[in-house]
């Protein structure tokens, strides 16, 4: 099942919370925080700063958990994306 965004919504997979600190210690999955950080999978046609690929910081509660398949994705609106994230 493929996701077409409509308008200004993206498509987003949300990445994998850390395992361990920057000290070195290991977390257990209860004790990870779910990041607010997604990599665009679809973006609408009326998206004007987001691309495909992006990885983007994004508003907490603004996302709509959706799954198609045995996928799960994010929902959002381009106003709910804060940044875009480059290294």
């Amino acid at each position: 099942m493929q996701l077409h965004p409509l308008a200004d919504r993206i498509v987003a997979r949300q990445m994998e919370a850390e395992s361990k600190t920057a000290a070195g210690i290991l977390l257990p999955d209860s004790a990870k925080e779910k990041p607010l950080m997604a990599e665009v999978v679809a973006v609408g046609k009326d998206v004007k700063e987001v691309k495909v690929g992006d990885r983007v910081l994004y508003k907490q509660f603004k996302a709509d958990e959706i799954k198609a398949g045995t996928e799960e994705f994010l929902l959002l609106k381009e106003e709910d994306v804060m940044a875009v994230v480059k290294e």
